[in-house]
């Protein structure tokens, strides 16, 4: 290519970089589909849906014909936009890729086709993901029928901003640049988190595998700390997340507002459990910040016999596999919230009880894993909010 040509096109891309970009309605640029079908009883329809928060589109269950209220269904193709009436204002917004070609949806999931020689599908794959997106079609959602649903001519006047063919291009291999790499950092983060966890699953069995086994009553007995409620009083309170996520506090308790709570005191190192979420792994040791806090009668609180256990070494047997496992059993009933931990039965869950020190040295671990986990944690904010400052940058035309 010869030299004044590259200067040129140099010329070019450094000008629709620092010009502001035109802004556009979306009814410039797509237009409505019309790919109604009348649904087949005895034919399967493959079904699309679309996510919150700019999350994209995906494949539904398959649908037989003759099991669907709608008399139409509308097929979808590779780069439509398609719009979920009721949650466009919550980002449900979303380009169709090539797999999801030939799904169909109801008339709740409008779909329009880019004019393909002003506007990229890519440029408004990226879109969809923006927060000003989102807020644009939550405007234009408020005050219709049904549910907040958006109206598809008011879809069409939200406004994007559009610079030519190859400029969309150009921000848009960038923007996919980027997000490759924070998708990767992302990646990496997450098996450093697994090999923390597999190698705190290691020391656990090592110090267990040989250890005697005692009731949970003997090695950390249930020690309930009733709190005598004053009506002036403020009870900051606590709780446990499911799944071993820790503790979190909840807004304080005003004494005169204290009803069947009947509130008990925690104290740093408790184990603390949630007797109908027990099953779920809702327990975890109480730190120093949870000192003197409240918890509901919901909650269980035992107190490791000094010497014999530590809070760290219990609370992780108990929601590893086999914890787990004993704390269902002592769950008894089939729905989700019907599911109340029994307390005898709880305490009489066997705990491995191998030597003190031996407990004492698997805290460390735990103390170290923690602060890589808090590291870890601070990294993972900064990447979720790299993609969000990244199209932001792209959208005002700084990349």
């Amino acid at each position: 290519m010869p030299s004044s040509t590259v200067s040129t096109m140099n010329a070019v891309s450094t000008d629709c970089a620092t010009k502001p970009w035109p802004t556009v309605r979306l009814g410039e640029v797509l237009t409505p589909t019309e790919r109604g079908e009348a649904p087949m009883p005895g034919t399967t329809y493959r079904q699309i849906g679309v996510k919150l928060w700019g999350e994209g589109a995906y494949e539904r269950e398959p649908m037989d014909g003759g099991a669907t209220k709608y008399s139409q269904l509308f097929r979808a193709e590779a780069g439509d936009v398609i719009v979920n009436k009721i949650w466009a204002r919550n980002g449900s917004v979303a380009v169709v890729s090539d797999a999801l070609a030939g799904c169909y949806g109801s008339g709740e999931f409008p779909m329009f086709a880019p004019k393909r020689n002003q506007l990229e599908s890519c440029w408004i794959h990226w879109l969809t993901k923006t927060r000003s997106f989102w807020a644009q079609c939550d405007e234009k959602s408020q005050g219709t029928s049904g549910k907040n649903r958006i109206k598809p001519e008011r879809f069409l006047n939200v406004e994007i901003p559009l610079p030519p063919l190859a400029e969309q291009r150009r921000v848009v291999a960038r923007i996919e640049e980027l997000s490759a790499q924070i998708h990767e950092a992302r990646t990496f983060r997450e098996e450093i988190d697994r090999d923390l966890n597999a190698m705190l699953a290691a020391a656990h069995r090592q110090i267990a595998k040989d250890a005697p086994r005692k009731p949970l009553s003997e090695v950390a007995p249930l020690n309930r700390r009733p709190v005598t409620v004053e009506l002036e009083k403020s009870y900051p309170a606590i709780a446990v997340r499911s799944f071993g996520r820790g503790t979190f506090h909840k807004p304080s308790l005003v004494g005169s507002e204290v009803t069947w709570e009947k509130p008990f005191l925690v104290k740093a190192g408790d184990i603390l459990v949630s007797n109908i979420k027990a099953w779920e792994g809702a327990l975890a040791v109480a730190k120093p910040e949870d000192d003197g806090r409240v918890g509901s009668h919901r909650y269980l609180t035992c107190v490791p016999t000094q010497g014999v256990a530590t809070a760290r070494f219990v609370c992780f047997h108990l929601l590893s596999p086999e914890g787990l496992h004993e704390i269902g059993e002592a769950s008894p009933g089939s729905a989700d919230r019907n599911r109340t931990l029994g307390a005898k039965a709880f305490l009489q869950i066997p705990i491995p009880v191998p030597k003190y020190s031996n407990q004492v040295w698997f805290d460390s671990i735990c103390a170290e894993v923690d602060a890589l986990k808090r590291l870890q944690a601070e990294t993972a904010a900064e990447l979720d909010a790299l993609l969000p400052a990244l199209l932001d940058r792209a959208f005002k035309g700084e990349l």
